[in-house]
């Protein structure tokens, strides 16, 4: 059997999430030329390249993606063990490793998220939050258990994944009350010349919510663009302008940022998915947050 040096995969550890070896070097107290030359022994044991030099900054191959993600794992159970030996934790904890797409309202991912962390078994949750692109490549690698996206897998990325519908839902608009006060007609004829906040150019809500003022004949006034709706619901609550979310957040945005609602639209549909590489959800935490998708947040 060939054994690995543990001592070895942790100075490998340490240096992946230090970015440097001199960093490493000053939590490990150790010398850089010994973590180099340990390093280099780990790499000729698993015959594999870990690191691919960026500048002053060592960068993970892939192989050294998958190895740190393996390392990660042993020595978080590690610490794991030693707590559980010296009754400061009851149980084992299961890891999720979580990918939000950029472009998914945080209030939303919150909220289908939040099932995982309430399992009879406690769950380690790890979020990563991105281009749809980028976590799927991570999910493909199985450095991700799940991607929770607002579109389906395009059937041109080669990557044998299965989305899975969580759910969809219409659109509320939010304002401050100062905002609303100047609202003289019903919604959506409301909107018509009042400050808005869109989102960004390059999304498809941005494109559809365009599409549905001209389709109502209201104009309102583009006073800012967000990547992130949830900047955009600061700016709302500060008395900047009115801010669209998914329907099934009203509750938090009223309680959160203190917003009056002017009116909802079914016309333009949000649709949130999760994508996995099992065809039937397996995951513990995956089955808890589809479940509370269908039967709470997405329920008509």
């Amino acid at each position: 059997m060939e054994w690995l040096n543990y001592h070895h995969l942790f100075y490998f550890w340490t240096v992946a999430r230090e970015g440097t070896i001199a960093k490493a070097s000053e939590t490990l107290l150790l010398a850089q030329p010994t973590i180099s030359e340990q390093m280099r022994s780990l790499e000729e044991s698993l015959e594999v390249k870990l690191f691919q030099r960026h500048g002053r900054n060592l960068v993970l191959t892939d192989a050294g993606r998958v190895a740190y993600q393996y390392a990660d794992e042993i020595f978080v159970r590690g610490r794991e063990m030693s707590d559980v030996l010296r009754g400061r934790l009851v149980g084992r904890t299961t890891r999720f490793t979580l990918g939000i797409a950029d472009v998914v309202p945080k209030l939303i991912a919150y909220r289908l998220i939040l099932p995982a962390l309430k399992l009879p078994d406690p769950v380690r949750l790890i979020c990563r939050e991105g281009k749809p692109d980028k976590l799927l490549s991570q999910l493909a690698i199985h450095e991700l258990d799940l991607v929770i996206s607002d579109a389906p897998l395009d059937p041109s990325i080669r990557i044998q994944a299965f989305s899975h519908l969580l759910g969809q839902s219409g659109l509320s608009f939010f304002a401050h009350p100062r905002v609303t006060k100047r609202a003289k007609t019903r919604f959506p004829q409301c909107l018509d010349g009042l400050p808005f906040l869109m989102p960004a150019d390059n999304t498809d809500l941005r494109r559809s919510l365009e599409h549905w003022f001209d389709s109502q004949g209201v104009r309102p006034v583009v006073v800012g663009e967000f990547e992130d709706s949830a900047l955009a619901s600061v700016f709302s609550e500060a008395a900047v302008g009115v801010f669209a979310t998914p329907t099934p957040t009203e509750a938090q945005v009223k309680r959160q940022y203190g917003l009056s609602l002017l009116g909802r639209t079914r016309d333009i549909v949000e649709s949130f998915y999760a994508i996995s590489l099992d065809r039937r959800l397996k995951h513990p935490a995956i089955i808890a947050i589809s479940e509370f998708a269908h039967s709470s947040v997405f329920r008509q």
